[in-house]
């Protein structure tokens, strides 16, 4: 349950209720918009790291549902495994996430973005060793993408689980985000 109320949408700006709008009225948009500025803002960086750049899609999503994962958010697992099967991601990929790099089902490339998003959320720097096995991989473009969606996603986490967000229904982020 959330710990603070909602914005009323009556009471918010024409620009926020067409934000709103825009992003279903979700339960997240609806506690950022509290915040005009912070909403705008929050809104046109989520877009960049999910609809620009050149990070893999596939690669992103691993790294964003593991992100929920490791912070315990449950509104943000629940919605990048959606994202992740829209991108191509396998079944079997999606269920192993939660064991992370140890899991077989994964490629070379996808342990090593697991590793590198386990370091980056758990630890102040990621070492040297996970660092370059991921920077074989990727451009420099790609690599900043994928630092920041996992940092992006780190704070989206942390403000769905200290606000007490409440989840979307699995059924309506699957209406939401088909694949």
């Amino acid at each position: 349950m959330a710990r603070i109320d909602y914005a009323d949408p009556a009471r918010a700006s024409e620009r926020v209720n067409d934000l709103l709008g825009k992003l279903d009225h979700m339960n997240i948009f609806r506690m950022l918009a509290h915040s005009q500025s912070h909403f705008e803002t929050y809104a046109r960086m989520g877009n960049a790291i999910l609809f620009k750049g050149e990070l893999d899609p596939q690669l992103r999503e691993i790294a964003i549902t593991r992100t929920g994962i490791l912070c315990n958010a449950a509104y943000e697992i629940v919605a990048h495994e959606q994202l992740a099967r829209k991108a191509g991601v396998a079944e079997e990929k999606i269920t192993a996430l939660s064991r992370g790099a140890a899991s077989p089902v994964f490629s070379k490339i996808e342990q090593d973005i697991l590793r590198y998003t386990d370091e980056t959320v758990r630890n102040e720097r990621v070492s040297d060793c996970v660092f370059d096995a991921v920077a074989r991989h990727l451009s420099p473009a790609a690599l900043v993408e994928l630092q920041l969606a996992i940092g992006f996603y780190i704070m989206t986490s942390k403000f769905l689980v200290t606000l007490g967000i409440d989840p979307e229904s699995r059924a309506r982020v699957e209406s939401l985000i088909k694949p």
